[in-house]
């Protein structure tokens, strides 16, 4: 369906917009560049393999309440060889929080029933003085009533000689105390679940709690979460994460997105008008509605008429690294030497369309290390289903097996692996993993040290490949021999089988042999 021409006196608008959006277009990569002068810490500065590297394992609060603090670090040291904890601190989402997800069977430790009583939010004692630029000012955790688990497994981690990282995440529950000042608002006008991260009550809630957190406990540092992708890929489904892709429902275009958006003479009215575009492609597209010239020249074609679409996304970039900048600022101004890293999403792995928008060197300027997420088990169907949805929309044209090719030979991914309709019942390869982190390592430039998330135990389909401890091994063995900084052994322990963390610990004992 061929979008409707724009009345005259939006052509105008546009004309002058897109005059001032390539004017305009160094100063938005000169701002989405530029980050903090970040100094390596001397934690990474020994030599690759040694008892300095950080292998981690990501521990929800809850594991410490039910299954004990001595007793997890007990395992997590002794059976995993791990010297740092990940410890989710704040997060309102399941991914990384409570037990095992429904649906799923339980592992072989911890209570062996759903956690009913899962609430989330801040699992650290929050200082009220700390809050004072933020609506956002209640968000204690509710299950485990004043006991300071925090700065339990501080103490005692501490005692062990392991280090312990908070990790903060971007996810939400929408009976927060002050939450509707702060939602994103979508195409159509109507307040969405997320929140925006240019108003001023989000942005400087990020910055408390990390000064909260780092100021109130003898934690080593602190991990920001955010898996959020700006509109233009969220309009066009571009993500494992999409199940029912909805462009209408991209975001944000809120006031203080329109404010921002001035500071890079960004034409507000002619972004919206380029979604509503977009909008109209995608849901014919979704219908099998094609257009004359095909689905991607017609895509392509509205790109071109509208390039204040990829103006309005790149925006949503400035504001996610603008969060982890002012973390990064309150964090060291604490003067304690607590670190600082950033987890880098999995879409990052096999859509190039997110790879384009995120430079390894780039971020790397940012922090003082990236978490970056490999995850090759559940990667293969995760790949298979971003394959799926980009084939319904822009790429309807091309056979989802073809399309896959075609992506593998962008991404570098191995010809080795899995055919389309097989990529759920064996998961992607060690070599992807070790590809991966030959890139990123390559990427990052020697700026900052590179840590690969690897899934232990991350449920899968309930037809899918179901991780054995060889797997496991043979994943975590392969960032080391890629160069890896250290691993970071992911989603969570309350759903990880001992024998999987056994078969860790095996692959970290080895490669520090070596």
């Amino acid at each position: 369906m061929k979008p409707k021409k724009p009345s005259t006196a939006a052509s105008a608008t546009g004309n002058k917009s897109r005059r001032t959006f390539i004017k305009n277009s160094a100063t938005l990569a000169a701002i989405a560049a530029a980050g903090p002068l970040v100094n390596i810490s001397p934690l990474f500065a020994a030599k690759r393999a040694g008892k300095d590297m950080i292998n981690a394992l990501q521990v929800g609060a809850n594991s410490f309440v039910e299954e004990g603090v001595e007793n997890v670090l007990e395992i997590l040291q002794k059976r995993g060889s791990v010297n740092t904890v990940f410890l989710n601190t704040f997060t309102y989402g399941t991914g990384l929080a409570s037990r095992q997800v429904p649906g799923q069977s339980y592992p072989d430790h911890g209570p062996q029933e759903p956690d009913k009583n899962f609430h989330g939010g801040n699992y650290a004692i929050p200082h009220p003085q700390y809050y004072k630029n933020t609506v956002l000012k209640d968000t204690t955790a509710k299950e485990y009533g004043n006991r300071d688990i925090v700065a339990e497994v501080v103490a005692a981690s501490h005692k062990r000689g392991m280090k312990v990282f908070a990790t903060i995440e971007d996810q939400w529950r929408n009976d927060v105390p002050g939450i509707d000042e702060c939602r994103e608002i979508d195409l159509m006008g109507r307040k969405a679940g997320t929140l925006c991260l240019f108003n001023p009550n989000v942005r400087s809630f990020w910055t408390d709690l990390a000064t909260d957190t780092c100021a109130s406990y003898n934690v080593d540092g602190i991990v920001v979460f955010n898996e959020r992708n700006g509109p233009l890929l969220n309009a066009l489904g571009a993500s494992h994460l999409v199940t029912n892709i909805d462009p209408s429902k991209a975001t944000c275009f809120c006031e203080y997105h329109q404010q921002e958006a001035k500071k890079y003479n960004i034409n507000f009215d002619r972004a919206k008008e380029g979604y509503h575009k977009l909008d109209d492609f995608v849901k014919a597209a979704l219908k099998g509605q094609r257009p004359g010239d095909g689905y991607y020249v017609e895509f392509q074609r509205i790109m071109l008429e509208y390039p204040e679409i990829v103006a309005w996304d790149k925006l949503f970039d400035i504001g996610k690294h603008q969060i982890v900048d002012d973390v990064y600022k309150a964090v060291k101004a604490l003067g304690k030497k607590q670190l600082v890293g950033l987890h880098i999403e999995h879409v990052n792995s096999f859509n190039p369309f997110f790879r384009a928008s995120r430079d390894y060197e780039n971020l790397a300027q940012r922090v003082d290390f990236l978490k970056v997420v490999m995850y090759n088990n559940v990667g293969g169907e995760r790949y298979a289903k971003f394959i799926h949805n980009m084939a319904s929309t822009i790429f309807r044209d091309v056979p989802p097996e073809e399309l896959m090719r075609f992506n593998n030979h962008l991404l570098g991914y191995s010809d080795k692996e899995a055919q389309l309709d097989k990529l759920g019942a064996t998961g992607l390869s060690a070599d992807y993993v070790y590809r991966e982190t030959q890139r990123a390592i390559a990427g990052v430039k020697g700026k900052c040290p590179v840590l690969p998330g690897i899934d232990v135990g991350l449920p899968t389909g309930k037809n899918n490949h179901k991780q054995t401890p060889q797997d496991v091994y043979d994943a975590t063995s392969a960032a080391y021999r890629a160069g890896a900084n250290g691993v970071i052994l992911s989603r969570k322990y309350s759903e990880m089988n001992l024998d999987l963390i056994d078969a860790a610990g095996r692959a970290i004992r080895d490669a520090m042999k070596g």
